[in-house]
C-alpha cells in the first residue's frame, strides 16, 4: 500500500471514530472539554517525541493528567467544568510550548504535532484509530439507552436511580480517546473539528440520537478524504484541508437547515381567498 492509499484509509478510520464520539461530545454539551483536551496533550506529546515513543502514547498519558486534574478542578467551590476545561485548555498548551522550546533537536517537527501529518501515519496509528471506533460503537450499543436518557432527560435518568458519574465519565473516556487517535492525521490544534463539525452538521440536518451517530462518521470519512484530497490537488497540508472540509459540511448543513426552516414558515403563511376565507 503506498502512502497515498495509507492515508485515505487512516482518514476514513479517524473520520469515522471522531465523527462517532463527536456525536456524544456534541449532544452532551461538552465540545470545550474536548477542545481543552486537544490543546492539553500537545506537552505530552512532545514529551513522546523527545523521548522517541510514540506520540499518541504520550497524548494519551497527558489525557489521563487532563482528565483528573480538571475533575478535581470542577469540584472546587464556585469553580465547574468549564472553567477547568478553559484553565486545561491555556495551561496545557503553553506548557507543550515551552516543553518544545526547551528541548532542541526535537526528532518531531512541531508543525506535525501541531497541526498533523497524515501521509506520515503509521500502521500502528490505523489499528489505534480503528480500535477507538470499534470499542466507541461497541460501548454506545450495549449502554445507548442510559446514555440518550442522561443526554436528554438527566433528572428523568436519576429519579429512575441511575448515577450520572459512569455515563459521564465513559463519554470523557472516549473524548479523550478519538481525540488522541485524531493527533497523527490533524495534530493538537485541530482535532476538534474532526471532532465537532461532522456531529454538529449531522444535528442540523437529522432529528434523531440514531440518525446524528449514523451520519456523524460518514460526514467525518467524507471530511477526511476530501481534505487528503484537495491537499494533493493544491500541495496544502493536510491536516488544515481535512479541518476545512469539516468546517464545510457544517456550513453545508446549516444553510439547508435555514432554508428548511424558511420553506416550512412559507407553507405555514396564511393565505386569503377571493372569497375570504383563510387557508393554514
Amino acid at each position: 500500500m503506498g502512502y497515498f492509499e495509507r492515508a485515505l484509509l487512516a482518514v476514513i478510520v479517524i473520520g469515522v471514530g471522531a465523527g462517532f464520539v463527536g456525536a456524544l461530545v456534541v449532544l452532551r454539551k461538552r465540545t470545550f472539554f474536548a477542545q481543552a483536551l486537544t490543546h492539553g496533550t500537545y506537552p505530552g506529546a512532545v514529551a513522546a517525541a523527545a523521548l522517541g515513543v510514540s506520540v499518541p502514547a504520550g497524548a494519551a498519558v497527558a489525557s489521563v493528567v487532563l482528565v483528573v486534574i480538571m475533575a478535581g478542578i470542577a469540584r472546587v467551590r464556585r469553580q465547574g467544568a468549564q472553567v477547568a476545561a478553559g484553565i486545561v485548555l491555556t495551561g496545557g498548551f503553553a506548557a507543550g510550548a515551552l516543553l518544545q522550546a526547551l528541548i532542541p533537536g526535537l526528532p518531531v517537527r512541531a508543525e506535525s504535532l501541531l497541526v498533523g501529518s497524515i501521509l506520515t501515519v503509521s500502521d500502528g496509528d490505523i489499528l489505534l484509530a480503528a480500535c477507538v471506533a470499534v470499542v466507541a460503537m461497541a460501548l454506545v450499543a450495549l449502554f445507548g439507552k442510559e446514555i440518550a436518557l442522561s443526554t436528554f432527560d438527566p433528572a428523568g435518568f436519576r429519579a429512575m436511580g441511575y448515577r450520572e458519574w459512569p455515563v459521564e465519565f465513559l463519554v470523557l473516556a472516549l473524548t479523550a480517546a478519538s481525540v488522541v487517535s485524531s493527533l497523527p492525521a490533524v495534530g493538537a490544534i485541530l482535532a476538534i473539528a474532526l471532532i465537532a463539525a461532522p456531529a454538529a452538521a449531522a444535528r442540523l440536518v437529522v432529528g434523531s440520537f440514531r440518525g446524528v451517530l449514523l451520519v456523524a462518521p460518514l460526514i467525518g470519512a467524507a471530511s477526511g478524504v476530501l481534505g487528503v484530497l484537495a491537499s494533493r490537488s493544491f500541495a496544502v497540508a493536510a491536516g488544515p484541508s481535512i479541518a476545512l472540509a469539516a468546517t464545510a459540511f457544517f456550513l453545508l448543513a446549516l444553510g439547508l437547515s435555514k432554508l428548511r426552516g424558511l420553506a416550512w414558515r412559507r407553507t405555514d403563511i396564511p393565505v386569503e381567498t377571493a372569497e375570504g376565507a383563510r387557508i393554514a
